[in-house]
């Protein structure tokens, strides 16, 4: 969404994004900057905890079922977030992608063709 809407770093009852279009210093702005700051904190401490986790060797299946299914989640919310920041930003002078050496790409020979 462009023209000054914010994606907002929580969903609508349906799961639909829900957007916000203000200057950016109003009640709604301010509350959901506290909710991408918790969501954000709370990614980084779960990636600690699955660090932990995968280094112990003696996690069960539901264990690292449960640790995937929250580092999902923690994973939509900071795709959200990083969504909403970069379409607040202004477009890129020139693209980016272009820019970028990727080892293996589709420019680069295949080993053994």
């Amino acid at each position: 969404m462009t023209g000054g809407a914010r994606l907002l770093p929580w969903a609508g009852a349906a799961g639909q994004p829900c957007y916000l279009v203000g200057d950016g210093t109003g009640y709604v702005s301010r509350v959901a900057d506290s909710v991408e700051i918790l969501q954000l904190r709370m990614a980084g401490e779960l990636l600690d905890h699955a660090a932990d986790m995968l280094a112990d060797r003696k996690a069960t299946s539901a264990q690292l079922h449960f640790l995937a299914s929250r580092m999902a989640e923690a994973l939509r919310d900071v795709h959200r977030i990083a969504e909403s920041r970069g379409g607040r930003l202004p477009p890129p002078a020139h693209d980016a992608l272009d820019e970028i050496d990727v080892p293996g790409g589709a420019e680069s020979p295949v080993p053994g063709d």
